[in-house]
């Protein structure tokens, strides 16, 4: 059976009985009983290595004993009181320290929420009430989650807002730089400036920019496949915005938290942020997100505006604070930079050999790699990338891809050098099967998503 897995394969068939198709990614069969570190178990007890770190939401890795330890501690004082009415010491000791994490020395104030979602969506009020202009400047592949704002703002994949309209008005879309493909001979600067002629088109043809809240931005994007764009680009655009009294926010959901080798991905470019969107890793997986802020702009807004019974939850809060705890402790950014530096010189080794593997970017444990027709026309290859991440699930790696045809490297920061060897073995295995054509994808994975 190419699924190898009987009863998780009826209990994945069940759950699609049950559930609505919007709230599954199909990609595998695959029903987690538990999970350790970088491993999970699945129900009939095979274990994978996790690649995929639940959507990065695991940067501390899964059921990390201080996270489980402060959680039980606080469930047996307080498990929830909707703190948009009274707070509680474990939230507000929470806000403090997220108040202190902010790049900058300026004051800092915490919105929460429960999700990366909903932190976009507050990013936009926050903008818009700050600076009483109505305009969002976003990006093309961004992805900042599927509350109304925040689907309104992403720019990556079209299934996401068809049939919902109409979206949030007044979100203009620009392209994000692509230093993989390019013009041929073309510098790094002339890439940054052209894209920065992109910027600014907007600006120079229809859009005051005295009417412009903000520019809200992944500094790495995501789900468009882990895309840095050039430091020259991105200063640029901040020099403009600072010029105009435009508010520079950024999604850090994805890419903060340690992940990239730094705490906040933005910290790679030297920039202090306005507003900071933040949620996934930020209690361990628990439905917990803030909107960080300059304290000014977060007093634009009154309240209710933003505001939500469960936001700032207790146990929650103590996963977060936990979280922190072990960030800190383990020097998880600094022990990304180590461990990303040697995944990436595994991924070069693998790219010499392989035509397929069309780009390697690594920024931290944080990696897409790129599945193509080949090196010269860099032609995306999605059926190939669908093949190897189906076929790295039969060997023991939750593997997924983004844009189609780029393979998603997001292990839990503690994932040990030992796994990252292993990881590497079965992906040689996996890669010499595809050139083999030893590969079939089960029908019902033809057409996987995203």
């Amino acid at each position: 059976m190419a699924w190898e897995n009987d009863l998780g394969d009826q209990l994945f068939h069940e759950n699609m009985n049950n559930v609505a198709p919007t709230g599954i990614v199909q990609y595998y069969n695959l029903v987690i009983k538990s999970a350790q570190g970088a491993e999970v178990t699945d129900v009939e007890g095979k274990q994978y290595i996790d690649l995929l770190g639940s959507a990065s939401a695991m940067n501390v890795g899964h059921n990390h004993p201080h996270v489980v330890a402060a959680m039980k501690q606080q469930i047996d004082e307080l498990v929830s009181y909707d703190a948009g009415y009274f707070t509680n010491p474990t939230s507000m000791k929470l806000a403090e320290r997220l108040t202190k994490l902010a790049p900058g020395d300026q004051k800092y104030k915490v919105a929460f929420g429960t999700s990366g979602s909903d932190a976009n969506d507050g990013i936009i009020k926050f903008a818009r009430a700050a600076t009483g202009r109505s305009y969002i400047i976003s990006f093309e592949g961004g992805y900042h989650g599927t509350t109304f704002g925040a689907i309104s703002a992403g720019a990556c994949d079209v299934n996401m807002v068809r049939k919902i309209g109409p979206l949030v008005p007044n979100i203009v879309h620009v392209p994000f730089p692509d230093l993989y493909r390019h013009y041929p001979n073309e510098t790094v600067h002339e890439i940054s400036m052209r894209y920065l002629a992109d910027f600014m088109r907007p600006f120079n043809t229809y859009l005051p920019a005295d009417e412009v809240a903000c520019v809200l931005i992944e500094p790495i994007q995501g789900d468009a496949g882990i895309i840095k764009p050039p430091d020259e680009y991105i200063q640029a655009i901040h020099t403009f915005c600072q010029a105009n009294g435009i508010l520079f926010a950024v999604d850090e959901i994805n890419q903060g938290l340690g992940r990239s080798g730094k705490m906040w991905s933005i910290e790679h470019f030297g920039i202090e942020p306005d507003l900071i969107a933040t949620g996934k890793s930020i209690a361990a997986g628990m439905p917990l997100s803030a909107v960080i802020g300059k304290a000014d702009i977060m007093d634009a807004l009154g309240t209710s505006a933003h505001v939500f019974t469960t936001a700032g939850n207790p146990v929650c809060a103590a996963a977060s604070s936990a979280v922190l705890d072990i960030i800190a402790d383990e020097k998880l950014p600094e022990k990304s930079v180590t461990d990303g530096e040697y995944a990436k010189e595994q991924f070069l080794k693998l790219q010499a050999r392989f035509d397929f593997i069309g780009d390697v970017r690594m920024f931290g444990l944080n990696g897409g790699i790129e599945i193509v027709k080949d090196k010269i026309s860099k032609t995306p290859d999605n059926n190939a990338a669908a093949q190897i991440i189906f076929r790295a699930f039969q060997k023991g790696l939750i593997l997924v891809k983004l844009a189609g045809n780029v393979l998603r490297f997001q292990p839990p920061l503690v994932i040990t050098r030992a796994q990252l060897d292993q990881v590497f073995t079965i992906l040689e295995e996996v890669f010499n099967d595809f050139q083999q054509d030893k590969i079939k994808l089960p029908d019902e994975l033809k057409n996987m998503v995203w």
